[in-house]
């Protein structure tokens, strides 16, 4: 029997609308926050943000070059967005859901990215998006 795939899980709440977060998650502007010094440094993206669109990213992950990419499967803007994730190379894809949620000072962001085949992969992507959110959190002000 094999495990269940893991899913790493990561809360953020910002001092923007979900209009704004919703645009900073589904536009280049991801190239402005999507990092992880010295591990991830997200430096091109693209995207057809629709349902059934695709999306591709490329940068330098730990002195070497990568591209992700992925479907979408669900735009529901500005409340959910599901696509998956897949480095190119790997034999696996992920899937990752941002759900927003309005608050009194702005959103909350509850990231699920499930799929993974390790808990090492698995904690490893959450500390990214634990960075990422952090420089979010600083592009939006908040």
């Amino acid at each position: 029997m094999h495990p269940e795939p893991l899913e790493a899980v990561v809360t953020v709440d910002l001092d923007a609308t979900r209009e704004r977060v919703f645009r900073a998650l589904a536009s280049d502007e991801i190239t402005r926050w999507w990092v992880r010094p010295g591990f991830f440094d997200t430096r091109e993206w693209s995207g057809d943000v629709r349902a059934g669109g695709t999306w591709r990213a490329s940068g330098i992950g730990r002195g070497n070059p990568y591209t992700l990419d992925g479907e979408f499967f669900e735009v529901e803007q500005p409340r959910r967005l599901v696509h998956t994730w897949h480095l190119v190379g790997m034999p696996f894809s992920t899937t990752v859901t941002y759900d927003l949620q309005p608050t009194a000072n702005g959103t909350r962001i509850i990231l699920t990215h499930a799929g993974f085949p390790s808990q090492e992969t698995c904690d490893a992507n959450r500390i990214g998006w634990e960075t990422s959110f952090e420089a979010l959190r600083a592009l939006l002000g908040s």
